[in-house]
Protein backbone atom coordinates (compact mmCIF):
# COMPACT_ATOMS: atom_id res chain seq x y z
CA UNK A 1 0.00 0.00 0.00
CA UNK A 2 1.06 3.61 -0.60
CA UNK A 3 2.21 5.61 2.39
CA UNK A 4 -0.86 7.85 2.09
CA UNK A 5 -3.12 4.79 2.51
CA UNK A 6 -1.17 3.50 5.50
CA UNK A 7 -0.74 6.73 7.44
CA UNK A 8 -3.82 8.78 6.55
CA UNK A 9 -7.55 8.48 6.03
CA UNK A 10 -9.35 10.58 3.42
CA UNK A 11 -13.12 10.85 3.48
CA UNK A 12 -15.20 11.06 1.49
CA UNK A 13 -13.25 9.63 -1.44
CA UNK A 14 -16.14 9.80 -3.91
CA UNK A 15 -18.20 12.99 -4.14
CA UNK A 16 -20.97 14.47 -6.33
CA UNK A 17 -19.79 16.45 -9.34
CA UNK A 18 -20.51 20.17 -9.61
CA UNK A 19 -21.14 20.61 -5.91
CA UNK A 20 -19.20 21.73 -2.84
CA UNK A 21 -18.17 18.89 -0.52
CA UNK A 22 -16.00 19.05 2.57
CA UNK A 23 -13.02 16.66 2.48
CA UNK A 24 -11.25 15.52 5.64
CA UNK A 25 -7.65 14.29 5.60
CA UNK A 26 -6.93 12.66 8.94
CA UNK A 27 -3.60 11.48 10.28
CA UNK A 28 -4.09 8.04 11.81
CA UNK A 29 -0.96 7.66 13.92
CA UNK A 30 1.26 9.77 16.14
CA UNK A 31 3.87 10.22 13.41
CA UNK A 32 1.28 11.24 10.78
CA UNK A 33 -1.14 13.42 12.75
CA UNK A 34 -1.52 17.05 11.81
CA UNK A 35 -0.61 19.53 14.55
CA UNK A 36 -3.63 21.35 15.92
CA UNK A 37 -3.81 24.99 14.74
CA UNK A 38 -0.66 24.55 12.60
CA UNK A 39 -0.91 25.84 9.03
CA UNK A 40 -0.44 23.56 6.03
CA UNK A 41 -0.12 24.39 2.36
CA UNK A 42 -2.59 22.52 0.15
CA UNK A 43 -2.24 22.67 -3.63
CA UNK A 44 -5.28 21.53 -5.57
CA UNK A 45 -5.12 20.06 -9.11
CA UNK A 46 -8.11 18.98 -11.25
CA UNK A 47 -6.96 16.09 -13.42
CA UNK A 48 -9.11 16.56 -16.53
CA UNK A 49 -11.24 19.70 -16.59
CA UNK A 50 -8.86 22.60 -16.10
CA UNK A 51 -7.93 25.93 -17.64
CA UNK A 52 -4.99 28.26 -17.09
CA UNK A 53 -7.06 29.93 -14.39
CA UNK A 54 -7.89 26.85 -12.30
CA UNK A 55 -5.25 24.23 -13.12
CA UNK A 56 -3.54 24.83 -9.79
CA UNK A 57 -4.97 26.44 -6.65
CA UNK A 58 -2.96 27.03 -3.49
CA UNK A 59 -4.70 27.09 -0.11
CA UNK A 60 -3.50 27.58 3.44
CA UNK A 61 -5.40 25.29 5.78
CA UNK A 62 -5.21 25.31 9.56
CA UNK A 63 -5.42 21.86 11.15
CA UNK A 64 -8.37 21.03 13.41
CA UNK A 65 -7.42 18.44 15.98
CA UNK A 66 -5.52 15.81 13.93
CA UNK A 67 -7.16 16.59 10.55
CA UNK A 68 -7.25 18.98 7.63
CA UNK A 69 -10.80 19.95 6.70
CA UNK A 70 -11.11 21.30 3.15
CA UNK A 71 -14.39 22.48 1.58
CA UNK A 72 -14.12 22.41 -2.21
CA UNK A 73 -16.29 22.73 -5.32
CA UNK A 74 -15.63 19.67 -7.50
CA UNK A 75 -16.13 20.44 -11.17
CA UNK A 76 -17.21 17.69 -13.55
CA UNK A 77 -16.64 13.96 -13.44
CA UNK A 78 -12.92 13.49 -12.82
CA UNK A 79 -10.16 12.80 -10.32
CA UNK A 80 -8.85 15.60 -8.11
CA UNK A 81 -5.49 15.84 -6.31
CA UNK A 82 -4.68 17.61 -3.05
CA UNK A 83 -0.92 17.93 -2.44
CA UNK A 84 -0.25 18.65 1.23
CA UNK A 85 2.94 20.17 2.65
CA UNK A 86 3.89 21.50 6.08
CA UNK A 87 5.27 25.00 6.46
CA UNK A 88 7.79 25.65 9.22
CA UNK A 89 10.71 28.07 9.53
CA UNK A 90 10.27 29.13 5.92
CA UNK A 91 10.64 25.57 4.61
CA UNK A 92 8.11 23.22 3.00
CA UNK A 93 8.00 19.50 3.68
CA UNK A 94 5.91 17.25 1.40
CA UNK A 95 3.44 15.16 3.40
CA UNK A 96 1.37 13.39 0.75
CA UNK A 97 -0.78 13.51 -2.37
CA UNK A 98 -4.42 12.66 -1.76
CA UNK A 99 -7.07 11.87 -4.37
CA UNK A 100 -10.83 12.35 -4.59
CA UNK A 101 -13.15 11.41 -7.47
CA UNK A 102 -16.29 13.33 -8.44
CA UNK A 103 -19.17 11.62 -10.27
CA UNK A 104 -22.29 12.68 -12.10
CA UNK A 105 -25.57 11.56 -10.47
CA UNK A 106 -26.21 8.31 -12.40
CA UNK A 107 -22.87 6.75 -11.50
CA UNK A 108 -22.60 8.38 -8.09
CA UNK A 109 -25.74 6.49 -7.01
CA UNK A 110 -23.95 3.18 -7.64
CA UNK A 111 -21.31 1.36 -5.62
CA UNK A 112 -18.46 -0.89 -6.88
CA UNK A 113 -18.72 -4.62 -6.18
CA UNK A 114 -16.06 -7.16 -7.14
CA UNK A 115 -17.25 -10.57 -8.22
CA UNK A 116 -16.38 -13.83 -9.96
CA UNK A 117 -19.20 -15.38 -11.99
CA UNK A 118 -17.44 -18.54 -13.22
CA UNK A 119 -15.53 -20.95 -10.94
CA UNK A 120 -15.26 -24.68 -10.30
CA UNK A 121 -14.98 -27.08 -7.35
CA UNK A 122 -14.19 -30.75 -6.87
CA UNK A 123 -17.72 -31.57 -8.03
CA UNK A 124 -16.50 -31.08 -11.60
CA UNK A 125 -12.84 -30.51 -12.54
CA UNK A 126 -11.78 -28.27 -9.65
CA UNK A 127 -9.88 -29.16 -6.48
CA UNK A 128 -11.65 -27.80 -3.39
CA UNK A 129 -15.12 -27.86 -1.87
CA UNK A 130 -17.68 -25.10 -2.59
CA UNK A 131 -17.41 -23.77 0.98
CA UNK A 132 -13.63 -23.55 0.70
CA UNK A 133 -13.80 -21.76 -2.66
CA UNK A 134 -16.27 -19.25 -1.23
CA UNK A 135 -14.05 -18.44 1.77
CA UNK A 136 -10.96 -18.05 -0.41
CA UNK A 137 -12.94 -15.79 -2.72
CA UNK A 138 -13.57 -13.44 0.19
CA UNK A 139 -9.87 -13.59 1.10
CA UNK A 140 -8.94 -12.20 -2.32
CA UNK A 141 -11.39 -9.31 -1.98
CA UNK A 142 -14.52 -10.48 -3.79
CA UNK A 143 -17.96 -9.25 -2.74
CA UNK A 144 -19.98 -11.87 -4.64
CA UNK A 145 -19.40 -15.23 -6.31
CA UNK A 146 -21.20 -18.03 -8.08
CA UNK A 147 -19.94 -21.60 -8.13
CA UNK A 148 -20.50 -22.80 -11.71
CA UNK A 149 -19.47 -26.43 -11.95
CA UNK A 150 -19.77 -28.26 -15.26
CA UNK A 151 -23.23 -29.83 -15.68
CA UNK A 152 -24.04 -29.21 -11.98
CA UNK A 153 -26.15 -26.61 -10.17
CA UNK A 154 -26.24 -28.05 -6.64
CA UNK A 155 -22.59 -27.22 -5.71
CA UNK A 156 -23.53 -23.53 -5.78
CA UNK A 157 -26.36 -24.26 -3.35
CA UNK A 158 -23.95 -26.19 -1.15
CA UNK A 159 -21.74 -23.10 -0.85
CA UNK A 160 -24.74 -21.11 0.37
CA UNK A 161 -25.79 -23.85 2.79
CA UNK A 162 -22.31 -24.09 4.33
CA UNK A 163 -22.71 -20.57 5.75
CA UNK A 164 -26.47 -20.56 6.30
CA UNK A 165 -26.08 -20.56 10.10
CA UNK A 166 -23.47 -17.82 10.28
CA UNK A 167 -23.42 -14.16 9.24
CA UNK A 168 -21.10 -13.36 6.34
CA UNK A 169 -20.96 -10.38 3.98
CA UNK A 170 -19.87 -12.39 0.93
CA UNK A 171 -22.87 -12.89 -1.37
CA UNK A 172 -23.03 -16.41 -2.82
CA UNK A 173 -25.35 -16.77 -5.79
CA UNK A 174 -26.48 -19.94 -7.56
CA UNK A 175 -24.91 -20.92 -10.85
CA UNK A 176 -23.72 -23.62 -13.22
CA UNK A 177 -21.77 -24.08 -16.43
CA UNK A 178 -24.30 -25.23 -19.00
CA UNK A 179 -23.34 -27.74 -21.69
CA UNK A 180 -26.10 -28.41 -24.21
CA UNK A 181 -25.86 -31.99 -25.52
CA UNK A 182 -23.60 -32.37 -28.55
CA UNK A 183 -22.67 -28.66 -28.59
CA UNK A 184 -19.26 -27.02 -28.34
CA UNK A 185 -20.41 -23.65 -26.89
CA UNK A 186 -19.97 -23.14 -23.14
CA UNK A 187 -22.55 -21.08 -21.27
CA UNK A 188 -22.75 -19.86 -17.66
CA UNK A 189 -26.07 -19.59 -15.89
CA UNK A 190 -25.34 -16.93 -13.28
CA UNK A 191 -28.00 -16.51 -10.62
CA UNK A 192 -30.76 -18.54 -12.27
CA UNK A 193 -33.32 -19.96 -9.84
CA UNK A 194 -33.32 -23.38 -11.49
CA UNK A 195 -30.84 -25.62 -13.29
CA UNK A 196 -30.75 -25.60 -17.07
CA UNK A 197 -28.49 -28.68 -17.12
CA UNK A 198 -31.22 -30.66 -15.35
CA UNK A 199 -33.55 -29.97 -18.28
CA UNK A 200 -31.34 -32.09 -20.54
CA UNK A 201 -32.15 -35.26 -18.59
CA UNK A 202 -35.29 -35.85 -20.65
CA UNK A 203 -33.36 -36.03 -23.90
CA UNK A 204 -36.41 -36.83 -26.04
CA UNK A 205 -38.32 -33.76 -24.80
CA UNK A 206 -35.21 -31.59 -25.16
CA UNK A 207 -34.67 -32.71 -28.75
CA UNK A 208 -38.30 -31.95 -29.58
CA UNK A 209 -37.84 -28.45 -28.14
CA UNK A 210 -34.75 -27.85 -30.29
CA UNK A 211 -36.31 -29.31 -33.45
CA UNK A 212 -39.31 -27.01 -33.01
CA UNK A 213 -37.03 -24.00 -32.52
CA UNK A 214 -34.98 -24.93 -35.60
CA UNK A 215 -38.16 -24.89 -37.68
CA UNK A 216 -39.02 -21.44 -36.34
CA UNK A 217 -35.56 -20.10 -37.14
CA UNK A 218 -35.57 -21.42 -40.70
CA UNK A 219 -32.43 -21.72 -42.85
CA UNK A 220 -29.15 -20.63 -41.26
CA UNK A 221 -26.30 -18.79 -43.06
CA UNK A 222 -23.41 -20.82 -44.43
CA UNK A 223 -21.09 -22.04 -41.67
CA UNK A 224 -23.75 -21.86 -38.93
CA UNK A 225 -24.81 -25.27 -37.63
CA UNK A 226 -28.60 -25.02 -37.05
CA UNK A 227 -28.75 -27.45 -34.11
CA UNK A 228 -25.88 -25.70 -32.33
CA UNK A 229 -27.38 -22.24 -32.66
CA UNK A 230 -30.89 -23.38 -31.72
CA UNK A 231 -29.47 -25.15 -28.64
CA UNK A 232 -27.66 -22.12 -27.26
CA UNK A 233 -30.57 -19.83 -28.08
CA UNK A 234 -32.85 -22.16 -26.11
CA UNK A 235 -30.40 -22.24 -23.17
CA UNK A 236 -30.08 -18.45 -22.97
CA UNK A 237 -33.88 -18.15 -23.06
CA UNK A 238 -34.17 -20.67 -20.20
CA UNK A 239 -31.60 -18.77 -18.13
CA UNK A 240 -33.60 -15.58 -18.54
CA UNK A 241 -36.74 -17.53 -17.61
CA UNK A 242 -34.89 -18.49 -14.41
CA UNK A 243 -34.13 -14.75 -13.83
CA UNK A 244 -30.43 -15.40 -14.34
CA UNK A 245 -27.70 -13.86 -16.48
CA UNK A 246 -26.64 -15.89 -19.52
CA UNK A 247 -22.90 -15.56 -20.17
CA UNK A 248 -21.26 -16.54 -23.47
CA UNK A 249 -17.96 -18.09 -22.38
CA UNK A 250 -14.34 -17.97 -23.62
CA UNK A 251 -14.80 -18.15 -27.43
CA UNK A 252 -11.03 -17.90 -28.00
CA UNK A 253 -10.11 -20.67 -25.60
CA UNK A 254 -7.98 -23.16 -27.57
CA UNK A 255 -9.14 -26.75 -27.20
CA UNK A 256 -7.91 -29.63 -29.36
CA UNK A 257 -5.78 -27.20 -31.39
CA UNK A 258 -8.70 -24.99 -32.38
CA UNK A 259 -10.79 -22.20 -30.90
CA UNK A 260 -13.66 -23.35 -28.74
CA UNK A 261 -16.05 -21.47 -31.08
CA UNK A 262 -15.52 -21.37 -34.87
CA UNK A 263 -15.11 -17.83 -36.20
CA UNK A 264 -18.25 -17.79 -38.42
CA UNK A 265 -20.32 -18.96 -35.45
CA UNK A 266 -18.75 -16.33 -33.18
CA UNK A 267 -19.54 -13.58 -35.67
CA UNK A 268 -23.13 -14.76 -35.96
CA UNK A 269 -23.58 -14.88 -32.17
CA UNK A 270 -22.19 -11.35 -31.82
CA UNK A 271 -24.54 -10.20 -34.58
CA UNK A 272 -27.67 -11.81 -33.13
CA UNK A 273 -26.69 -11.31 -29.47
CA UNK A 274 -28.69 -14.14 -27.82
CA UNK A 275 -26.55 -13.86 -24.66
CA UNK A 276 -26.74 -11.33 -21.82
CA UNK A 277 -22.99 -10.87 -21.22
CA UNK A 278 -19.74 -11.65 -22.99
CA UNK A 279 -16.92 -13.30 -21.00
CA UNK A 280 -14.17 -10.85 -21.90
CA UNK A 281 -11.51 -12.19 -19.52
CA UNK A 282 -11.22 -15.70 -18.13
CA UNK A 283 -8.76 -18.03 -16.50
CA UNK A 284 -7.16 -18.96 -19.79
CA UNK A 285 -3.93 -17.85 -21.45
CA UNK A 286 -2.96 -14.19 -21.91
CA UNK A 287 -3.11 -14.76 -25.66
CA UNK A 288 -6.71 -15.99 -25.52
CA UNK A 289 -7.76 -13.07 -23.31
CA UNK A 290 -5.93 -10.66 -25.61
CA UNK A 291 -7.91 -11.92 -28.60
CA UNK A 292 -11.22 -11.60 -26.76
CA UNK A 293 -10.37 -8.03 -25.74
CA UNK A 294 -9.43 -7.14 -29.32
CA UNK A 295 -12.65 -8.66 -30.61
CA UNK A 296 -14.65 -6.71 -28.02
CA UNK A 297 -13.01 -3.44 -29.10
CA UNK A 298 -13.88 -4.17 -32.72
CA UNK A 299 -17.53 -4.59 -31.74
CA UNK A 300 -17.44 -1.32 -29.79
CA UNK A 301 -15.86 0.42 -32.80
CA UNK A 302 -18.85 -0.71 -34.87
CA UNK A 303 -21.13 0.99 -32.37
CA UNK A 304 -22.22 -2.28 -30.78
CA UNK A 305 -22.55 -2.07 -26.97
CA UNK A 306 -21.50 -5.37 -25.41
CA UNK A 307 -22.12 -6.16 -21.70
CA UNK A 308 -18.96 -7.75 -20.31
CA UNK A 309 -17.69 -9.74 -17.35
CA UNK A 310 -14.28 -10.90 -16.19
CA UNK A 311 -14.01 -14.27 -14.46
CA UNK A 312 -11.35 -16.60 -13.17
CA UNK A 313 -12.86 -19.85 -14.47
CA UNK A 314 -10.73 -21.15 -11.60
CA UNK A 315 -10.18 -24.83 -10.93
CA UNK A 316 -8.20 -24.26 -7.74
CA UNK A 317 -7.84 -21.43 -5.24
CA UNK A 318 -4.07 -21.42 -5.21
CA UNK A 319 -3.48 -20.88 -8.91
CA UNK A 320 -3.12 -17.13 -8.42
CA UNK A 321 -2.49 -16.40 -12.09
CA UNK A 322 -6.22 -17.17 -12.36
CA UNK A 323 -8.00 -17.23 -9.01
CA UNK A 324 -8.66 -13.72 -7.72
CA UNK A 325 -6.69 -12.25 -10.62
CA UNK A 326 -9.43 -11.88 -13.24
CA UNK A 327 -12.82 -10.67 -12.08
CA UNK A 328 -15.68 -8.26 -12.68
CA UNK A 329 -16.29 -4.91 -11.04
CA UNK A 330 -19.99 -4.07 -11.23
CA UNK A 331 -21.37 -0.63 -10.45
CA UNK A 332 -24.73 -1.42 -8.90
CA UNK A 333 -27.15 0.44 -6.61
CA UNK A 334 -26.97 -2.43 -4.08
CA UNK A 335 -25.39 -5.86 -3.71
CA UNK A 336 -28.49 -7.84 -4.67
CA UNK A 337 -28.70 -10.44 -7.42
CA UNK A 338 -31.15 -8.73 -9.74
CA UNK A 339 -29.43 -5.36 -9.33
CA UNK A 340 -26.08 -6.96 -10.22
CA UNK A 341 -27.61 -8.66 -13.28
CA UNK A 342 -29.38 -5.53 -14.51
CA UNK A 343 -26.27 -3.39 -13.95
CA UNK A 344 -24.16 -5.74 -16.10
CA UNK A 345 -26.81 -5.76 -18.83
CA UNK A 346 -26.97 -1.96 -18.66
CA UNK A 347 -23.18 -1.75 -19.32
CA UNK A 348 -22.20 -0.79 -15.76
CA UNK A 349 -19.38 -3.33 -15.46
CA UNK A 350 -15.69 -3.65 -16.29
CA UNK A 351 -13.43 -6.69 -16.57
CA UNK A 352 -10.23 -6.57 -14.53
CA UNK A 353 -6.98 -8.49 -14.94
CA UNK A 354 -4.81 -8.09 -11.84
CA UNK A 355 -2.02 -10.64 -12.13
CA UNK A 356 0.12 -10.59 -8.95
CA UNK A 357 3.21 -8.44 -9.45
CA UNK A 358 1.77 -6.68 -12.49
CA UNK A 359 -0.06 -3.39 -12.92
CA UNK A 360 -3.81 -4.11 -13.18
CA UNK A 361 -5.50 -3.82 -16.55
CA UNK A 362 -9.12 -2.70 -16.74
CA UNK A 363 -11.36 -3.16 -19.79
CA UNK A 364 -14.71 -1.64 -20.59
CA UNK A 365 -16.20 1.79 -21.38
CA UNK A 366 -13.57 4.52 -20.96
CA UNK A 367 -15.59 6.39 -18.33
CA UNK A 368 -15.80 3.30 -16.13
CA UNK A 369 -12.18 2.28 -16.72
CA UNK A 370 -10.94 5.65 -15.41
CA UNK A 371 -13.11 5.39 -12.33
CA UNK A 372 -12.23 1.73 -11.70
CA UNK A 373 -8.50 2.47 -11.80
CA UNK A 374 -9.00 5.17 -9.18
CA UNK A 375 -10.90 2.68 -7.01
CA UNK A 376 -8.21 0.00 -7.42
CA UNK A 377 -5.63 2.50 -6.17
CA UNK A 378 -7.54 4.39 -3.49
CA UNK A 379 -10.43 2.19 -2.30
CA UNK A 380 -9.52 -1.45 -2.97
CA UNK A 381 -6.61 -1.63 -0.46
CA UNK A 382 -8.97 -0.57 2.35
CA UNK A 383 -11.76 -2.87 1.14
CA UNK A 384 -9.52 -5.89 0.62
CA UNK A 385 -7.98 -5.60 4.07
CA UNK A 386 -11.43 -6.19 5.60
CA UNK A 387 -12.17 -9.04 3.19
CA UNK A 388 -8.95 -10.88 4.03
CA UNK A 389 -9.91 -11.03 7.70
CA UNK A 390 -13.44 -12.22 6.95
CA UNK A 391 -12.20 -14.87 4.51
CA UNK A 392 -9.80 -16.27 7.09
CA UNK A 393 -12.59 -16.55 9.66
CA UNK A 394 -14.83 -18.23 7.09
CA UNK A 395 -12.09 -20.82 6.62
CA UNK A 396 -11.84 -21.21 10.41
CA UNK A 397 -15.59 -21.74 10.59
CA UNK A 398 -15.78 -24.53 7.99
CA UNK A 399 -12.72 -26.21 9.50
CA UNK A 400 -14.68 -26.66 12.75
CA UNK A 401 -13.76 -23.59 14.79
CA UNK A 402 -17.24 -22.48 15.86
CA UNK A 403 -15.81 -19.46 17.73
CA UNK A 404 -15.26 -17.99 14.28
CA UNK A 405 -19.03 -17.51 14.03
CA UNK A 406 -18.89 -14.93 16.83
CA UNK A 407 -16.19 -12.96 15.02
CA UNK A 408 -18.11 -13.08 11.74
CA UNK A 409 -21.28 -11.86 13.45
CA UNK A 410 -19.45 -9.01 15.19
CA UNK A 411 -17.75 -7.88 11.98
CA UNK A 412 -20.77 -8.10 9.66
CA UNK A 413 -21.32 -4.91 7.70
CA UNK A 414 -17.70 -3.71 7.79
CA UNK A 415 -17.51 -3.08 4.06
CA UNK A 416 -20.88 -1.31 4.05
CA UNK A 417 -19.71 0.98 6.84
CA UNK A 418 -16.51 1.72 4.93
CA UNK A 419 -18.56 2.63 1.85
CA UNK A 420 -20.85 4.85 3.92
CA UNK A 421 -17.81 6.79 5.11
CA UNK A 422 -16.02 7.04 1.75
CA UNK A 423 -19.01 8.02 -0.43
CA UNK A 424 -20.28 11.51 0.29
Amino acid sequence: MEREHEYFQVFPLVVPADKTTTITIRGLYEHSRFEHDAEYEVTYYPKEYWTDDNKQTKLVVKAKEDSLVIPHYFTGEQEHYFVVASRANGEKHHIGTFSVYSLLPGLFARRPYKGDLHMHTHYSDGIESPAYVAACSRKVGLDFVAITDHHKYTPSLEAQAAYSNVKVDLCMFPGEEVHPPECFTHIVNFGGNFSVNDLFQDRKWYRQEIDSLMQELGPMPAGIEPYEYASILWCFDKIREAKGLGIFCHPHWVWDNRFNVPQPFLEYILEKRPFDAFELLGGITPEDNNLQVAYYHEQRAKGEPVPIVGVSDSHGCHFRDHFGATYTMVFSPVLELQDIIESIKDLYSVAIEAIPGENPRVYGPFRLVKYARFLLREYAPLHDRLCIAEGNHMLDYISGNKEAADWLAASQGQVRRLMDMLWA
